[in-house]
């Protein structure tokens, strides 16, 4: 946030954003030697900040703090934040970087169903395929067997074999592994809607890209996007449909699918560990093993190892896509063609999948914040364009938007969708 010669504190800071600011007098006494020009603007300082000091000056925020005399705890909690900050594990920046002079702005319009059904069209509010009884019946067959196997390695743990904080650790990653699983199963992975229009960003690149139309959602096919025949919807940079997940892997919910496996690979690999740990060092009286036990792990040794095999397998597919920017269908239709060597994608940047809300939200299945939705996704939307047209330009009459967006008159909010618009300008 910028503030233009105002007192006070950005809101990110709790309480501290409830604070009345006020003007600084002319006679006001910098903590730093940074001497302000009239009409400059400046940063407000990050939670707990005492006013306005020089972007420039790296000493100038811990000189300020320090001579306003503040507690131990402010202060630590500054220090760990800006040491949280230069490592990227921080939103400081995506939020320093929005507002009307910034280069993102956040458009928190809910474009979607609100309704409660499930299912995969644009009038049902939950995603979920339910159109595939196989693929909900593999969906809950990874539950199981991630649940088999928390519960064979703390009845390991019970018998002395391992010792518990092994087991409570396997149980942690377990939980992320089904989280992850859960979100890439009922987050939409792109699907592409009726409105979808080509972006400014494809038109501006790439002027002599023919545009395609998907025969059957009957609608605009963004650049390397495919129609699921199982979902039913065209789906943005679709790199394939997962049985497992019983749901498409695109641009929506990769970065869950990514974590999915590599929370996955982890538990096979240290499941292998501990039941080597198990055999190699339970050696004591004390450490008997039941015959149901014996039998849960041998079952559990064989079902590890096939994970593991799988998923490596999967990890490699995933990074070859990432790095060469094409996909497993596409990279198949290549190779039935003869044209994989004449490929011209471009590697896919990690924060078009992880998004840019700090490094911290990249292990977590938290919805990745893009940095230009309308250029991951491939598409963009007549309402979303408004929205964007009445940001840059607040005051403009409504006759003077673009002929491809829907004019401020014809806007009706709250009744987003097909034939919710009067007309075009």
């Amino acid at each position: 946030e910028l503030l233009d010669g105002n007192f006070g504190n950005d809101g990110g800071g709790g309480g501290n954003d409830r604070r009345r600011q006020r003007q600084v007098p002319d006679s006001y006494s910098y903590a730093s030697s940074f001497n302000p020009t009239p009409g400059r603007k400046l940063h407000s300082l990050t939670p707990g900040g005492y006013g306005p000091v020089s972007p420039d000056s790296p000493g100038s925020l811990d000189s300020a703090k320090d001579s306003k005399g503040r507690k131990l705890h402010n202060r630590l909690y500054s220090a760990l934040s800006s040491a949280f900050r230069w490592g990227g594990c921080s939103a400081h920046e995506m939020r320093r970087e929005e507002g009307p002079d910034g280069r993102y702005y956040r458009d928190d319009f809910n474009d979607e169903s609100w309704t409660c059904a499930p299912g995969t069209t644009e009038e049902n509010g939950v995603w979920m395929n339910t159109n595939d009884q196989a693929g909900t019946i593999m969906a809950f067959m990874v539950w199981f067997l991630l649940g088999y196997s928390a519960v064979t390695v703390t009845m390991l743990a019970e018998t002395g074999g391992i010792p518990p904080s092994l087991s409570f650790a396997y149980a942690a990653l377990t939980c992320l592994a089904l989280s992850c699983h859960s979100k890439t199963t009922f987050t939409d992975p792109g699907a592409v809607p009726q409105s979808a229009v080509p972006s400014e960003s494809l038109r501006r690149e790439e002027p002599d890209r023919t545009l395609s139309m998907c025969s059957q959602c009957q609608t605009f096919k963004p650049p390397f996007s495919h129609h699921c025949r199982i979902c039913n919807r065209c789906v943005s940079r679709m790199d394939h449909h997962c049985p497992w997940m019983n749901n498409c892997i695109g641009a929506g919910n990769l970065k869950h699918f990514i974590l999915f496996l590599l929370y996955t690979w982890t538990c096979s690999a240290s499941s292998l560990l501990l039941l080597g740990w198990n055999y190699f060092f339970c050696a004591d009286e004390e450490c008997e093993f039941t015959p149901v036990l014996i039998q849960l792990v041998r079952v559990m040794t064989v079902l590890c190892v096939g994970a593991f095999l799988f998923t490596s397998s999967m990890i490699m597919n995933v990074s070859y896509g990432l790095l060469t920017g094409i996909g497993t269908i596409d990279r198949l239709k290549k190779k039935a063609t003869g044209t994989t060597m004449e490929s011209t994608e471009e590697p896919i940047p990690l924060k078009h999948v992880f998004g840019i809300a700090g490094y911290h939200t990249w292990l977590f299945p938290i919805d990745p914040v893009f940095p230009d939705f309308d250029r991951v996704m491939g598409y963009s939307t007549p309402q979303r364009l408004l929205r964007e047209q009445m940001k840059e330009n607040p005051n403009a009459p409504g006759g003077d938007y673009a002929p491809s967006v829907i004019s401020k008159g014809s806007y009706q909010p709250g009744s987003e969708g097909p034939g919710s618009y009067s007309g075009l300008v």
